[in-house]
């Protein structure tokens, strides 16, 4: 049946003027007897036969509640490539499509549009043509736009390109520029990266001096002092546990005569740039591409960047091979220093489509509804939740006795401590990976700390200073557990070494600082991030007092009596007590309850932590902006495939079912 004769037929069904068909609608002339200036693109792609009726119905339905061009929607719905697109496109606006040895753009004309402009227009100047300036764009319904952002008052003259050129043509002109901002978006105030590895050296070696004097001139007090400074750090840290822990005991205050929020409008979702760096992941690229088609939200609302430095040819090559959805695109970060995870994101900022970003791990696993449970807590959430962290946990769990305890430690943070932290309305100290941000106020924070080699504990903690908060989602990431000794110890001293970097920088102003986060988040960070440190650090100091239960002499014997020793006997036992029980509340989930058993070996697998903080504090001194790459890929995928299938059909997969079961 043709469209006419199908508009026909439903005015006779229905007794009178028949509502057309979108297709039929989009292609109606205007009230106004003036002439349409160009056909329009539906025009062109129908009468050239390039997609059916149907196909251009739904893509016009879809269009409705999407600000996007109609030909990018055909593209992702799959009813048209590229190249049909840009010779309707070079038909609609009488020009032509570049060859391809006609795209390399002449850097000198990169100042007659600022970089930003030129991305949002999707445009590049090309080269001069006399009086005239070319300029390639894939965007030529902005042709005015165009026009009126260029500083050039000769005739411009369109020509079309591809989305890959006109990305390798914006890096070839503005890619340099654009990388130096990425190091530097975040205010000095506010960045490490002024500091001085040679100033910080001084300063500790000065201490280490006068450490050295005190223990040969009064060694028992300066002992004394290093016991008392240990307990009082542990018991900090056990405070907060337990204020954590009791939080999530009791149900969140709902204020009096407040009114649940209004449902988000579906049908005006937003676009989600997701941010995927990756360096150096050659066998898990393509897997990363299965995992992330999983996703349960539209795809013409998803806009995927992967992030591969230039210098990273084992990952482009992987890519090649790997065919990319529409939705995915591939940004080349130009080479520069630090060469870090926060540096590619900031460049890869520049060229997100969406109101919302997110950022994923080269080996997450994400629930399928992910995107969308976020896209819905934003539209309902109040202006000053800026940051959305969804729960990360592990789908190698049993490879070894290593990651049984990152899982349980994983479990603990994420379901329990992190959720306690937010409830206590402390700073919450981002996890790197299944963030989700609004987008306006990430620029306005600056973005990531490029120098910052922790730059998601960071990022929270410059939040909680503007008033922003952070909000802890139920919904889960799965992730590679770091299962070899080795590169655990090295993963775990760069999250310290960024902690110490992240807690000296803040403090350079405490006056600031207070005024930023007031009392009760002041005295938090105190304890979220030295106490952290220092724990770690001092573990050892305490762990010499097990020789007491052989009945062994110890250096403290003169300071301390047998109460004292009772006291603090009684203080560890609390201690292990609470840490006992926060993983095994945690665990609950069936995924989790096998590795109960290795409850009682976290306090060996923590001891690791402390040779981690360690070696973080003395990279400090010599390379403090080095970025230690964990590696990826050495569990199997279908391995991951399994492990990560049965999680996420877990029955009991959100902590309220896991908190209500316990206390039951």
């Amino acid at each position: 049946m043709t469209p006419s004769q199908h508009h026909a037929r439903a005015a006779r069904q229905g007794g009178g003027p028949a509502r057309s068909p979108p297709y039929l609608r989009a292609l109606t002339p205007p009230d106004d007897p003036k002439p349409a200036r160009r056909p329009r693109l539906a025009e062109i792609l129908l009468a050239e036969g390039t997609v059916s009726p149907a196909e251009l119905d739904r893509a016009l339905e879809s269009q409705r509640s999407r600000d996007l061009p109609l030909g990018e929607i055909l593209i992702i719905q799959g009813a048209i490539d590229e190249a049909q697109l840009l010779d309707a496109l070079a038909t609609q606006f009488g020009t032509r499509v570049l060859a391809s040895g006609e795209c390399t753009p002449d850097p000198s004309l990169a100042g007659l549009l600022p970089a930003a402009l030129a991305i949002r227009l999707g445009v590049v100047p090309l080269r001069r043509a006399g009086a005239a300036l070319v300029v390639m764009t894939n965007r030529p319904d902005r042709d005015d736009d165009i026009r009126q952002a260029l500083a050039h008052d000769g005739p411009v003259l369109l020509a079309l390109a591809g989305r890959d050129t006109m990305q390798a043509a914006l890096t070839r002109i503005y890619g340099k520029d654009l990388a130096r901002l990425a190091e530097a978006r975040t205010r000095g105030v506010y960045s490490c990266r002024e500091w001085n590895p040679e100033r910080v050296s001084r300063r500790w070696l000065g201490a280490l001096l006068v450490g050295l004097a005190a223990v040969l001139l009064a060694p028992a007090v300066a002992l004394s002092l290093l016991f008392a400074l240990a307990l009082c750090v542990s018991a900090a840290n056990f405070m907060l546990k337990w204020l954590a822990l009791h939080t999530m005991s009791r149900r969140p205050e709902v204020a009096e005569g407040a009114t649940p929020p209004a449902p988000p409008d579906t049908a005006r979702r937003p676009v989600v740039t997701i941010l995927v760096p990756l360096f150096n992941e050659p066998d898990i690229a393509a897997n990363l591409l299965h995992r992330l088609t999983r996703i349960d939200y539209p795809p013409e609302l998803l806009d995927v960047l992967l992030l591969i430095e230039e210098s990273d040819r084992t990952t482009r090559q992987a890519l090649t091979r790997a065919s990319l959805p529409p939705w995915v695109r591939t940004i080349i970060v130009p080479p520069g220093q630090p060469q870090t995870k926060p540096r590619a994101m900031n460049y890869g900022l520049n060229f997100a489509h969406g109101s919302i970003v997110g950022v994923y791990d080269a080996e997450d696993a994400p629930e399928p509804d992910q995107v969308e449970k976020m896209v819905a807590r934003f539209a309902e959430a109040a202006p000053d939740i800026a940051c959305l962290q969804g729960q990360l946990d592990y789908y190698n769990p049993g490879h070894n006795w290593l990651s049984r305890c990152f899982t349980l430690e994983y479990a603990a943070w994420f379901r329990l401590l992190l959720p306690g932290v937010q409830r206590l309305g402390l700073f919450v100290p981002l996890g790197g990976t299944t963030l989700f941000f609004r987008r306006s106020v990430l620029e306005e924070m600056g973005a990531w700390d490029a120098h910052n080699v922790t730059e998601d504990a960071d990022l929270g903690l410059r939040l909680a200073r503007r008033g922003y908060r952070t909000e802890i989602v139920e919904t889960t990431t799965f992730e590679e557990a770091n299962a070899a000794l080795i590169p655990w110890v090295k993963q775990r001293s760069r999250w310290l070494k960024g902690y110490a970097m992240t807690w000296a920088t803040h403090m350079r102003d405490p006056g600031r600082l207070w005024r930023d986060l007031g009392a009760r988040k002041f005295i938090g960070v105190q304890v979220q991030l030295l106490g952290t440190l220092l724990g770690f650090a001092l573990a050892p100091v305490l762990w010499t007092l097990i020789v007491k239960l052989f009945g062994w002499p110890h250096p403290m014997d003169r300071f301390v009596p047998r109460a004292g020793y009772l006291g603090i006997a009684l203080f560890f036992l609390a201690s292990q007590a609470l840490t006992i029980y926060v993983a095994w509340r945690a665990s609950a989930l069936p995924r989790h309850r096998r590795l109960r058993g290795w409850i009682p070996t976290l306090d060996i697998y923590f001891l690791l932590a402390s040779a981690a903080t360690l070696l973080g504090l003395a990279e400090l001194l010599v390379k403090p902006f080095h970025w230690r790459k964990t590696a990826h890929g050495g569990y199997s995928e279908a391995g991951q495939a399994a492990q990560a299938m049965r999680a996420q059909t877990d029955p009991a997969s959100s902590f309220s079912r896991t908190s209500n079961a316990v206390e039951r």
